[in-house]
């Protein structure tokens, strides 16, 4: 039986398409799920809170998206056990509603950054990432002006001792390379139990080695070995 993908749409959001041609391209059956249906459809196994700009980045980044219809489903869904994974924008939306820890701010030198940039797998004990290994050098793109992730102390040492840090910012032999200013070089987290995920990086923009890397394919792949 094909993995059911959900993947959210809001005003503003550009980086659905992309979403489901990765997971599509993986043998998922894929949805597009507008912002203001208010309820998730029946076997849904992963919902993806894709990339973009909603609502135009207006207030904060996801600060007006967390309000739309669709927030309250995912919610529901993600609070029964439902696995959720948010790219960019969407790694913005689900620390705007409260299922991840933390904030998005804006990036240290005050610019967009567009490129690719290496990752470091810090954790691999989650569905997300249980085809790569732990220090695996990933090459993923990034493409973001709200990347800089900031939590408090004890917030930070929360995700540390909860295992909740997945991803850190790096160079290809694994130094810390930190393109926005995020704490600890942070590029990805999970929540405490494990079935909401969000980074920064565009895993779905690295499918193919022709577009440079496919690196991208191992990362989505852990959600259908689940």
């Amino acid at each position: 039986m094909k993995t059911k993908v959900g993947i959210i749409q809001f005003p503003g959001t550009n980086c659905e398409y992309d979403t489901q041609n990765a997971f599509a391209a993986l043998g998922c059956e894929t949805q597009i799920l507008w912002h203001k249906e208010d309820s998730i459809p029946e076997g849904t196994d992963l919902l993806v809170v894709a990339g973009g700009f909603s609502y135009g980045d207006y207030l904060r980044s996801g600060a007006i998206a967390k309000m739309s219809p669709i927030m309250k489903a995912v919610k529901e869904y993600a609070h029964n056990g439902g696995k959720v994974l948010g790219i960019c924008n969407g790694f913005q939306v689900l620390t705007e509603c409260g299922l991840l820890p933390g904030a998005l701010k804006r990036n240290e030198g005050l610019h967009f950054i567009s490129r690719h940039h290496n990752l470091k797998v810090i954790s691999k004990s989650n569905t997300f990432l249980n085809q790569c290994d732990a220090d695996d050098i990933l090459n993923i793109p990034i493409a973001h002006h709200d990347g800089n992730f900031f939590i408090d102390p004890q917030g930070l040492s929360k995700l540390y001792e909860n295992d909740q840090v997945l991803l850190k910012y790096t160079d290809e032999q694994g130094k810390i390379s930190n393109p926005n200013g995020s704490i600890d070089s942070i590029a990805g987290i999970c929540n405490k139990d494990k079935n909401v995920f969000g980074l920064m990086p565009h895993p779905e923009r690295a499918m193919e080695s022709l577009l440079g890397s496919n690196d991208g394919r191992r990362m989505l792949e852990g959600f259908l070995s689940a």
